[in-house]
Order: structure tokens, then C-alpha cells, then sequence
């Protein structure tokens, strides 16, 4: 057996920080999770942090049984190791992340955003297993992207390359979060799904179930459940975005030539009303040298457990 078997994985959150055990297999063994709101200080926040995974390092057989240390945060930074002015945590100066947890522990600590670790995931637990040009996407709140060639993920000269969700797809289109106009962002996430419905449903006067929700903002869950039930407007929402998205796509593929785009995330559970125009809309505009050889996949990292095992994975190369 290798003499230290196990690494930790960690997400970093707005609300959680979940954390986990894992094996060179991807089975998660112990987790935890800390309330990341809670701690103002950030000092106060590696310790509790610590205090919590201590015991849990401790059930596996102790701190010589780890191999490493992943983390994955908004703004993470792999070269410095660091988070930098992440808006939604409690601490807005650039943080000693891995050099705070290493001392702390004694074992190595890699850092990085939790796109990257979810692509990094991919790679070593998931859908891209023994792949090495692939674009791992995650379309959740916002949309965010791995992007590994010949191996190796992307980082950039600052560590924070692979920003695809801001790839802007609309001149002067929406008002991103990002503070631009137009991103990819802005209409394929969930937030741009609803932001879309809000919008088809001011536009016109047309007939859709989405106008009986009056008590609170649509979501795009319920874009989902509308369009199972064979809405018009709902159906419509879905062919925009996934035509969006796919046209996207096209032009990432002319990027790095990958052998596939694994999508992930919330969105992905809206099935072929997405994944069905998404894959059309590439197919007909993607430059021809690359027709029909990209694969569109959805992950295979299970929801409940992939932003841990994604960070795990960083772990291992720590």
C-alpha cells in the first residue's frame, strides 16, 4: 500500500467550506464542513477549520497518511497559493491560503480556482480519465472553465487563465457580475436562464406556466419543470440558451483543439434541453477541420461530492 494514501480535499464557499478524505480511488471517507461566514478573521478561520479535520486525519491513521492538501476557491491562485479579493467571503485581502494550512499541518497545500479543481477532478476521478485536451465547463450560478492541454492544466503567466464564462457573446449585451456587458455568463449560467425567462415573459403576452409564479423569482429549475410539461416559452429559453452556448463552444474548440467539453453543474440536469441544442449549435458553426470529432459529455463527478473530490485531486500534486 503507498505509505500515505489519502489527501485531503477542501471547497471553499460563500456560505460552507467543505471538506473531505479521500482515496486514490475517489472514495470520499470522512467529511466536514465549517461555516465559512462565520469567521471574520481569517486566522480564526484556518484554525477552526484545522480543529474540525484533525480528528477526521486522525480516524484514517494520522497525518503520515496524507499525501496532500487541495483547495478550491473563488479566486483561487495556483503560482502564489493564494485567494485574491474573492467578493463573496469575509476576507477581501489577498490570503496566504496554502502557506496558512501547510504550517499548520505540516503537509503540502496546492490552491487553485474550483473550476480548475473540477476539471483537475475530472481528469483523475471522472468523465476525462486518460484524456489530455479537454475543457471542463461548470455551468452553475455563474459559468466557469478548466481548460487542460497535453496534460496540463492552463494557468496562465498570473495563474488565473481558463476565464471562459466572460468570453463575451452578446456586444453590449447584458451587465455581467463581472462588471462587463455581454458574457457568456450572463445567459448560460442558472442566474441567465431565469434572467432570460424574466425577460421572454416582459416581451410578450404569450400563454406559459411561469406566469403563476408570482410569490418570489423564477429559477431556472423552474424553466425546467415548465418545459417537461411542454411550455412554449420554457422550450424557447432553452433553444437560446443551448444555442448560445454551443456557438461558444465552437470557438473554444478553435482555441485548443480538445478531444472533448465536459459540462457540469446544475444546468447539466435539464438533460437534452440543453445538451440538444448545445451540441447542434456547435456541430453547425464549429470550424470544419473539427467537425464531429469533439465530444459534448456531461460529468461524471457526482454533485454531492464533487467540489471535494475536484480539490482532492489538487492534492495530489501538491
Amino acid at each position: 500500500m503507498n505509505e500515505k494514501p489519502y489527501v485531503v480535499g477542501m471547497d471553499i464557499g460563500g456560505t460552507n467550506s467543505v471538506f473531505g478524505i479521500v482515496d486514490a480511488d475517489g472514495h470520499i471517507l470522512k467529511t466536514g464542513s465549517v461555516k465559512t461566514q462565520q469567521y471574520t478573521v481569517f486566522e480564526d478561520y484556518v484554525n477552526a477549520i484545522c480543529t474540525a479535520l484533525f480528528p477526521l486525519i486522525l480516524e484514517v491513521g494520522g497525518i503520515d497518511k496524507i499525501r496532500g492538501f487541495g483547495i478550491g476557491a473563488p479566486n483561487g491562485n495556483y503560482y502564489k497559493g493564494t485567494i485574491e479579493f474573492a467578493p463573496n467571503l469575509p476576507w477581501k485581502d489577498v490570503l496566504p491560503l496554502a502557506r496558512a494550512f501547510s504550517e499548520r499541518l505540516g503537509i503540502p497545500v496546492a490552491v487553485t480556482n474550483d473550476a480548475n479543481a473540477a476539471a483537475i477532478g475530472e481528469m483523475t476521478y471522472g468523465a476525462a480519465r486518460g484524456m489530455k485536451n479537454f475543457i471542463e465547463i461548470t455551468l452553475g450560478t455563474g459559468v466557469g472553465s478548466g481548460i487542460v492541454i497535453n496534460g496540463q492544466l492552463v494557468y496562465g503567466h498570473d495563474g488565473f487563465a481558463g476565464e471562459l464564462g466572460h468570453v463575451i457573446v452578446e456586444r453590449d449585451g447584458r451587465l455581467c457580475g463581472c462588471g462587463r456587458k455581454g458574457c457568456l455568463e450572463a445567459y448560460c449560467s442558472a442566474t441567465g436562464v431565469a434572467r432570460t425567462a424574466k425577460e421572454r415573459l416582459e416581451q410578450s403576452k404569450e400563454p406559459s406556466l411561469l406566469r403563476a409564479i408570482t410569490d418570489r423569482p423564477i429559477e431556472s429549475k423552474d424553466v425546467y419543470d415548465a418545459a417537461v410539461k411542454g411550455d412554449k416559452i420554457a422550450l424557447e429559453i432553452f433553444e437560446f440558451t443551448g444555442k448560445l452556448l454551443g456557438e461558444a463552444l465552437a470557438d473554444f474548440v478553435a482555441f485548443s483543439a480538445p478531444e472533448a467539453i465536459i459540462l457540469f453543474g446544475g444546468l447539466t440536469k435539464s438533460g437534452e434541453y440543453i445538451m440538444k441544442p448545445v451540441r447542434e449549435a456547435l456541430d453547425n458553426t464549429v470550424l470544419r477541420i473539427w467537425k464531429g470529432k469533439v465530444k459534448v459529455l456531461v460529468s461524471e463527478l457526482k454533485d454531492s461530492d464533487a467540489a471535494v473530490l475536484g480539490a482532492s485531486a489538487l492534492g495530489w500534486e501538491a
